[in-house]
This record gives C-alpha cells, sequence and structure tokens, in this order.
C-alpha cells in the first residue's frame, strides 16, 4: 500500500516535534516546511496527499497560501490551524474549500482523525466494504444456487446491485472482479430459470407468475385514476435499475418513494416489443392480430413504435375507463424545455404519459463513439454518465415542478441493458433480424445449447414474419455475429451495452411511484 505523505507547514514547526512523531510511528511520511513559500514548492516537487496549513505566518499567510496550493492542485485537502475564532476568518477559509478546520491547540488525536476523515478515508471505506461483501458472499451464492422464483431473483438483483453500488467506493479491484464473477454466475442461472419457465407464464393455469410488460398499466396504472388525484406516467426508455439507484438521491430532495417494485419485461427486451406491450395492454402477437395497422414487423425498415398513444387509448377502452391522456415523447433538449416551461398544461388531463429516449441513446452513441466509450468505460462510469445527464437534464426540471403539484409520479423504463463481451455465431438469411441479443428469422442456424430458442414463436405470444420464422435469444454477457466479418464485428461490439435478450440488467425493469415531498 502507498504510503500516505503529510506536509505539515508551521512557522514553529520544530515545536510540533512530538506531534509528527506520532503520526510516524502511525505510518505516515511527514514533510515540514516553516513558511508559505516553502510549502509551495514542496507541493510542487513531493505531491502530498494532505496539507497541515498554519493560518498566521510570517510572510505570506495562510490563505494566501492556500489559494497557491489550490491553483496548483484544485482536490489536494487542506487542514487549516489557527488560533483565532473569529468567523469571517472561519468563512473565508471554508470558501476556499479547506478540508477541515482546527482551532489550537491541537492535539496528536484531532490531526489523526482529520487525516483520516481526508485522505485515509477511502482506504477505511475499502476495508468495510471488502469486509462486509465477503460476510455475504456465501449467503448470495446459496441465495443465487436456490432462487426458484421471479420473486426470489428481484432478491438476487437487488442484493447485487447493492454491492455494485457499494464497490464504487472501493480501491480493491480484487473484490470487484469477485462481485463481477458472482454476478454472471447469477446471470447464467436466471437465464436457466426463464428457458424453463418463460412459456408457462403465458399459460391459463400458469399459476405464479411475474407481472409482466403489458400487464404494467392495467395493474400499476389505470387503478390510480380511479382516485382523485392526477398521475405523470414517465417512461425512461432502456433505463436499468441501477441506473435508476443512481437517479434516486437527486428525486429524493424533492419525492418520497411510495412504492419500489422490479417487474419483468417480456422477450424480446427491445423497444418495439415490450413498450409497445405496455402501451398496448396486450402482448405483440395479440396487438398484431387485434389492431394489424398499428403493428410494423420486424424487418420493416421504419420506427417500430409511431402508434403508442393509439395503443395505450385502445387499451383504456378495453378496460372501461373514458380518461382523457395527455402523451409526449420528448427525443431532444427544445421538447423537455418546453415540457418544463409549460407543466399546467402538460397535467391537464387525469393521465399524462412522457416518453424519454436519452438513455437509449446513450447505450447506441457508446457503441458508435469512442469518446463516449471512454466516458463510459464500465458499469459504474455508465451509471455516473447517467446521472450526470439527469442533474442537467430537463427531465429533472419537470420533476422539480410537478413536485409542487398535487400529482402522483410513476417513473419505470420498458426494459434494460446488459454489457456484452462474449461473441456467438449464428448464421441466417438476407431477412434475419439485426438485433445483436435476440434473431427471428426462418433459416437460422446456431448452437442450440448457446442460446434460448422459441420454435413456436406464438406459444409465447410473439408474431412471426413467415410462417416458419423461429427466434433465439442470446444470454448473460453474449451477443450474436455472423461468420463473414466475424471478428470485425466481435471486436466491434464487444464491451457495448446491448439490449433484446435475456438477462437480469435487461428484464428486471424499476417501477417506481413517487410522491411529493421530502
Amino acid at each position: 500500500m502507498k504510503q500516505i505523505t503529510i506536509l505539515w507547514t508551521d512557522d514553529e514547526i520544530d515545536l510540533l516535534k512530538p506531534n509528527i512523531l506520532f503520526l510516524e510511528a502511525k505510518g505516515y511520511n511527514v514533510l515540514t516546511a516553516a513558511n508559505g513559500h516553502d510549502a509551495i514548492e514542496m507541493v510542487k516537487s513531493h505531491n502530498p496527499d494532505l496539507v497541515i496549513l498554519d493560518e498566521y505566518m510570517p510572510g505570506i499567510s495562510g490563505l494566501e497560501t492556500l489559494e497557491e496550493i489550490k491553483a496548483l492542485n484544485p482536490v489536494l485537502p487542506v487542514v487549516m490551524i489557527t488560533k483565532s475564532e473569529e468567523e469571517n476568518i472561519m468563512e473565508e477559509a471554508i470558501g476556499s474549500k479547506i478540508s477541515d478546520y482546527l482551532i489550537k491547540p491541537v492535539n496528536p488525536k484531532q490531526i489523526l482523525l482529520s487525516i483520516k476523515k481526508n485522505v485515509d478515508n477511502r482506504r477505511l471505506v475499502t476495508q468495510k466494504i471488502t469486509s462486509s461483501y465477503q460476510s455475504q458472499f456465501g449467503n448470495i451464492g446459496m441465495t443465487i444456487n436456490s432462487a426458484a422464483s421471479f420473486g426470489d431473483w428481484v432478491d438476487v438483483y437487488r442484493r447485487l446491485v447493492y454491492w455494485e453500488m457499494e464497490m464504487e467506493n472501493s480501491t480493491d479491484p480484487g473484490m470487484n472482479e469477485i462481485l463481477a464473477h458472482q454476478k454472471d454466475e447469477a446471470n447464467s442461472e436466471f437465464a436457466k430459470f426463464i428457458k424453463s419457465n418463460y412459456h408457462k407464464w403465458f399459460q391459463e393455469d400458469s399459476g405464479e407468475k411475474p407481472l409482466l410488460s403489458q400487464n404494467l398499466m392495467s395493474n400499476k396504472v389505470l387503478p390510480l385514476l380511479d382516485q382523485s388525484r392526477k398521475v405523470v406516467f414517465i417512461l425512461i426508455d432502456n433505463l436499468r435499475y441501477d441506473q435508476w439507484k443512481a437517479l434516486l438521491p437527486d428525486i429524493r430532495e424533492y419525492y418520497q418513494v411510495d412504492r419500489e417494485d422490479l417487474y419483468c419485461s417480456i422477450l424480446p427486451t427491445a423497444t418495439q416489443f415490450a413498450r409497445n406491450a405496455i402501451f398496448g395492454g396486450l402482448m405483440p402477437w395479440d396487438i398484431e392480430k387485434i389492431y394489424p395497422q398499428l403493428w410494423i414487423n420486424d424487418n420493416v425498415e421504419e420506427s417500430k413504435n409511431p402508434h403508442e398513444e393509439e395503443l395505450l387509448n385502445n387499451q383504456l377502452r378495453r378496460s372501461g375507463n373514458s380518461s382523457q391522456i395527455y402523451y409526449k415523447k420528448v427525443l431532444n433538449r427544445k421538447e423537455g424545455k418546453k415540457l418544463s416551461e409549460d407543466v399546467s398544461s402538460v397535467i391537464n388531463n387525469p393521465l399524462t404519459v412522457l416518453v424519454y429516449n436519452f438513455v437509449d441513446m446513450l447505450s447506441h452513441a457508446r457503441t458508435e463513439m469512442d469518446v463516449i466509450k471512454e466516458l463510459a468505460s464500465d458499469e459504474a462510469a455508465y451509471r455516473s454518465l447517467t446521472r450526470s445527464w439527469f442533474r442537467h437534464s430537463y427531465l429533472l426540471d419537470l420533476l422539480k415542478e410537478l413536485s409542487t403539484q398535487p400529482v402522483r409520479v410513476i417513473i419505470t423504463s420498458d426494459h434494460g441493458s446488459v454489457r456484452v463481451d462474449n461473441p456467438v455465431k449464428v448464421i441466417g438469411d438476407r431477412n434475419t433480424t439485426t438485433n445483436l441479443r435476440y434473431k427471428q428469422g426462418k433459416n437460422l442456424n446456431y448452437n442450440p445449447k448457446q442460446v434460448f430458442e422459441v420454435r413456436n414463436p406464438s406459444k409465447i405470444h410473439l408474431p412471426k414474419s413467415n410462417v416458419s420464422s423461429t427466434y433465439i435469444f442470446a444470454t448473460g454477457g453474449d451477443f450474436f455475429a455472423y461468420p463473414n466479418n466475424y471478428n470485425y464485428y466481435a471486436n466491434y461490439y464487444n464491451n457495448t451495452f446491448q439490449h433484446g435478450g435475456i438477462s437480469m440488467e435487461e428484464m428486471l425493469v424499476p417501477y417506481v411511484l413517487l410522491e411529493p415531498g421530502k
């Protein structure tokens, strides 16, 4: 472990020898300077981890030295020590972004505590997180192996996401790797669970089954319309559960979480299928049969979701609900700005439905643009980029305004995405669909052990482009690649976020009911 270096600056540094010896005995490397000029030079030459700085020194003052140090290294922690308790000096020091403020006389333990808070904290946090995860590792593994219901898998996924986000504060790469392996194991077992149970969920006497996409509106949203308050339903395309958790701290500034559930996206976990099912209240096969003019086949080169408002109105009519709706798909900042500035007209109807596509756009951009790949290099960075967008988005502005209104707000998604890293060969004709996580075609050639195959799509209520069409779904971190130019596509799509197949990240989708007020 790298030894932590402390630079202690005081014009009476010789009198502080006992304190310095105390810190050195604790394992710290302590450098000293007797004035501000020397301190600045030592920051340049020795790159310390923390500076202890006396306020009153001959020559340039502590505050002036602080300003120079921050110009050299804005993130270097500085602990200010002074004899004065005058409020204006404290405010000036704090305004200059000091990390801590101590009043003389200080004892060694005060200094030690300040160092641990500002420098050693990351190591201590890592130790605590590592110890806690190690104690839970075996228990999570047993939960994975014994998971037998959708609810069990929700519990597994929640726990893994919790530890993923905790590990963001850890500097132990080994534990991150162990957690990643455990998550891969969970996804492998989850895929077996889906293969064994997915068909059953579409049988009349299937018994226990999860809430699926086509029942989300009827089970979770429409019952709220029978109450007196208006409802705003916000669907953020391609938002994973961990991304929702990353947004939650900002949302808690304005809302209380009344309910946080996970429902199950249908297969394919793609916008055309999952979102049309949500708004239509029907599986894709049933939409094609009942409203053929509103279903666009997978192999047609045009938008697959142009009829969401019509599908939603049809669902309301079938349910006997005569509520008027306001529907808007927000595709850019201009549209988002207009919405956030006109809240009164947005919530003029009992149900407002808004679709935000940014996260899905981010996922696609990460595949195609090197700069986005760099910004979202892994799961933690992907969450961070999502949160950064949200903090500066007009969606957050809209939510702030809605928090002042007597409305209930729902945030959800249609499906998530998974980071892929293992190409799987598949052969198809020119009419085979192009998605990397699922394929539909009549002449597919593949290894059945590597996929979830559905030879009779009507059994899981999926339409087919041809009478002999088959669907296959990738699992875990797999993605489909054609033998032609295999190496090029395998490298191009490796480590990208994709959706359409079977993974906890794609299928276990957040549904959150918010109440205004902290």
